[in-house]
């Protein structure tokens, strides 16, 4: 009788302790409200409230998703994961601060769509997307505003890619600022059917310091428009492909210095800016 007991009461310990695993477990899916708690497992059923709380509890790979309208705060991103506002309002107020900081691992890959992220002010926020490290950041039809150093900042420090699409990025000191300056390897981005504009610096920036790795930065359908640049390359190693794209009433429009090449396909639309600028030697369709 004894032993029997022993085993039944060693049959519910572990049961408890899965239990309890089970309970904490991080899950390939989780959910958002406004009206959310983060001290819920982040459930459709039990959403948390914000970004933040519901990182911990998706696992690598994995997306957050947004239920309802809210404002869910910044957040730091440090693996592989994607956050969708899809189908409703999903805010980042990001005062004093960054709005969603990209610090992952060198194979990480990390999607942000459908997302509104606000700094407050141009002298409040500090950069709206903040990519520190990372393989590859996808930004999708996002609208990022009111940042006091750029909307989306992509300073990574080993080989990256980024790619943004379908966004307005306006009314900070940069639209899009990229720098190889604590890069070991080159860097690419892809800018495509995207406006930058009302930006107090360039609506994007593509910069190589002197012994740095280059980057390849291609837009198309970028709409650069009443910003002091519309579109610079600066460094030996800056090289910038435009096609399809409107870069008008900016200060300046295009302006390469220290060695950076800034290169048209001819089916562009570079007008009515203080100074148009010239790009490099059209590249061929063919």
């Amino acid at each position: 009788m004894r032993k029997l007991f022993s085993s039944i009461l060693f049959l519910c310990v572990a049961m408890v302790v899965l239990a309890s695993t089970g309970a904490h477990a991080q899950a390939t899916r989780t959910w958002v409200s406004g009206v959310g708690d983060d001290v819920n497992p982040c459930s459709r059923t039990a959403p948390c409230k914000t970004f933040a709380g519901a990182i911990s509890k998706t696992a690598a790979g994995g997306e957050i998703d947004v239920l309802d309208p809210g404002g869910f705060g910044a957040v730091t991103i440090t693996k592989s994961i994607t956050i969708d506002g899809g189908g409703t309002l999903a805010s980042v107020l990001a005062s004093a601060t960054n709005g969603i900081n990209v610090n992952a691992g060198a194979s990480d890959v990390i999607i942000l769509r459908n997302l509104s992220i606000n700094g407050a002010g141009t002298t409040l926020g500090v950069n709206g997307v903040n990519f520190l490290a990372g393989r590859k950041l996808i930004i999708e039809n996002c609208t990022i505003e009111n940042f006091s150093q750029s909307a989306i900042s992509i300073t990574p420090t080993g080989a990256a890619q980024a790619v943004i699409s379908d966004s307005t990025l306006k009314v900070s000191a940069f639209g899009i600022k990229i720098s190889t300056a604590n890069a070991t390897d080159a860097v690419s981005v892809l800018v495509s059917n995207t406006k930058t504009i009302l930006n107090s610096n360039a609506g994007v920036s593509a910069t190589v310091p002197a012994g740095k790795p280059g980057m390849g930065v291609f837009l198309d359908r970028l709409i650069s428009e009443f910003n002091s640049t519309g579109v610079l390359a600066s460094g030996s190693g800056a090289t910038v492909t435009v096609g399809n794209s409107i870069i008008q009433g900016n200060t300046s429009g295009v302006v390469q210095t220290g060695g950076g090449a800034v290169s048209s396909f001819k089916t562009n639309e570079i007008s009515n800016n203080g100074a148009d600028g010239t790009p490099l030697t059209g590249i061929s369709l063919n």
